[in-house]
């Protein structure tokens, strides 16, 4: 057998004498002879000299062993006293000392097997057999944080002079891939051309047979690509195991054998496809993974390592950022979409809006409506009836807020003017209304509202209120009275009746109607406006004209609120009685 050069190799061989109670062995003589069986290469002996011995893939080691999953330093043999101990590293896979992981410096006795990573070593055998792969190489599972591999990566690139020549070229490679997938960003305009370039990139460095990308969609996995050299075989199994571990937890993978890993016993999906061994890495964003690239082969065909779970985890989390920009690019061209489908939804809407407020003889009229989303969900018209001296009063207030509740609005006018042109009576009106909401609207869907027909003439008010904020009559002198609702809101419950009422307005008082807009403003101690307020600024301000009443209100609101956001929208409709 031919041996690599070793340092200070002897044939020198110890003496034994061990302790048949405490299992401790005492070495006459200074050195003793290591067996070991790497992942890479024919197994080989080491004698041991002096006190101590470092073994890992670095060079700098005092036994650089050829195993690409060992850590630079992975495992430390040492004497203390008369003993002979093992220590791991600080490895990132752990060192197993027959069979069971070691938690700190342990006792190690002739005839002991030390596993650190890939790679095998018998402690103190002499003469006879010599010891032979196990079959616990092939069925290593090695799991790692994807962030850890990411962070020694970004160490590794920025200090590349510290490293050795297999650094550099581990190094290289990650930068070579990098590139590849980088420069798929140009001639990639969607998620899905961006994912098929990356696979087919990883594809040509890491040769699996079969690979995927899976992204979360709710509480499922979506393939969201797939890729294969064998032919008419392009789907990748789904696998929860595999999932749970390495989107869940955020752990790359390197599988080298499915059938003999009891995580992987359960697979079905994963067995009956005929994946054995398989390496898979979480797309890493800043708020978590969002989905895994896996690739897979059959035992026979590729033998994945940790070097390409590295290589794979760092492509991973690039691709994984790229798909976060992507969609961030998307939420934005579409928030933009949809700002201009609000903007065209307000335009309607203004439409729907008197333009300015209607010239009607023996009155002053103000309104205005501010919604606190782009487009309202309030709504109110002053209306002139035909061949008489009346003038309906209208104002809704729809449930919800946003796009949703302007179309109710429309839904709400239509209804309402349709019934207005047959000169139906406010009860009536809404007797009608609101069967036709309950019907043909979801059971969230509802409106108050308050529909007065006014006279001109004689100052009469015949009106009905279902569920709408009290309207308020100030009188000429300042007094106040509140028109309570007549019934529920329009459409919140089927058979719902409305009944009406009727006052008279004398020269120089105003009606005021509103939104809760204005009396749920709230100020930053979550005090709301209300009603009362409302009230005492209409009384104080009681001699103005609507359009300066209303700017009065406007104001005190805007003061109360001391610059918190409206959450609702706001429509204030003022009308007085100028003469008789």
């Amino acid at each position: 057998m031919s041996l690599p050069p070793l340092r200070g190799s002897s044939t020198m061989l110890p003496h034994w004498k061990c302790d048949a109670i405490s299992k401790r062995c005492i070495i006459y003589g200074a050195m003793t002879i290591l067996h070991i069986v790497p992942a890479e290469g024919e197994p080989f002996k080491h004698t041991l000299e002096g006190d101590s011995l470092v073994i890992g893939r670095s060079s700098r080691c005092d036994l650089a062993v050829s195993d690409r999953c060992l850590s630079r330093q992975h495992v430390r043999i040492f004497k203390s006293d008369d003993d002979w101990l093992v220590e791991d590293m600080g490895s990132r896979n752990g060192t197993r000392l027959n069979g069971e992981m070691i938690p700190g410096p342990t006792p190690i006795s002739p005839g002991d097997v030390i596993d650190a990573s890939m790679s095998r070593i018998t402690f103190g055998a002499s003469g006879g057999t010599e010891p032979q792969r196990s079959s616990f190489d092939d069925s290593r599972t090695i799991f790692r944080a994807a962030t850890d591999i990411i962070s020694e990566s970004e160490r590794e690139f920025a200090r590349p002079s510290d490293s050795g020549t297999e650094e550099l070229r581990h190094a290289a490679d990650q930068l070579r891939v990098l590139y590849d997938v980088h420069h798929t960003l140009d001639e990639s305009t969607t998620a899905e051309e961006f994912l098929d370039h990356v696979l087919e990139r990883v594809f040509v460095h890491l040769q699996p047979q079969h690979g995927a990308i899976f992204l979360e969609n709710g509480d499922d996995l979506l393939r969201a690509a797939s890729r294969s050299q064998v032919a008419d075989t392009d789907e990748f199994p789904e696998s929860s195991s595999l999932a749970s571990e390495v989107i869940g937890k955020g752990l790359a993978a390197v599988v080298h054998d499915t059938s003999t890993d009891d995580r992987f016993a359960a697979a079905e999906s994963l067995l009956d496809a005929g994946v054995r061994t398989l390496v898979a890495a979480p797309l890493l964003t800043p708020e978590g993974a969002i989905g895994m690239i896996v690739l897979s082969s059959t035992l026979a065909n590729r033998q994945f390592d940790e070097t390409d779970m590295e290589l794979l985890a760092v492509v991973a989390s690039a691709t994984g950022l790229r798909l976060r920009n992507i969609a961030l690019a998307e939420e934005a061209a579409e928030r933009r979409r949809f700002q201009q489908e609000v903007k065209l939804a307000r335009r309607i809407q203004v439409a729907l809006l008197p333009a300015e407020s209607p010239e009607v003889a023996g009155l002053e009229i103000h309104g205005g409506n501010i919604p606190s989303r782009g487009v309202s969900g309030d709504y109110y018209q002053v209306v002139e009836r035909p061949d008489t001296n009346e003038v309906a009063l209208i104002i809704a207030d729809v449930s919800g807020k946003g796009i949703g509740a302007s179309l109710l609005t429309f839904y709400v006018d239509a209804l309402v003017n349709a019934y207005l042109g047959e000169n139906l009576e406010p009860l009536e009106i809404f007797n009608r209304v609101s069967p036709q909401m309950n019907a043909k609207t979801p059971v969230e869907s509802f409106a108050t509202a308050f529909l007065g027909i006014l006279s001109t003439d004689t100052g009469a008010l015949r009106f009905a209120s279902a569920g709408h904020d009290p309207t308020i009559l100030v009188r000429s002198g300042g007094e106040a009275e509140l028109l309570m609702p007549t019934g529920m809101p329009l459409g919140l419950m089927p058979g719902a009746e409305y009944t009406a009422s009727e006052i008279t307005l004398e020269v120089g008082d105003s009606l005021v109607m509103y939104t809760d807009g204005i009396t749920e403003a709230a100020n930053p101690e979550q005090e709301e406006f209300g009603r009362e307020r409302l009230v005492a600024v209409c009384r104080g301000h009681h001699a103005e004209s609507p359009k300066k009443l209303a700017s009065s209100i406007e104001a005190v609101v805007d003061t109360f609120v001391e610059g918190v956001p409206y959450h609702d929208d706001r429509t204030l409709v003022i009308v007085r009685r100028s003469r008789g």
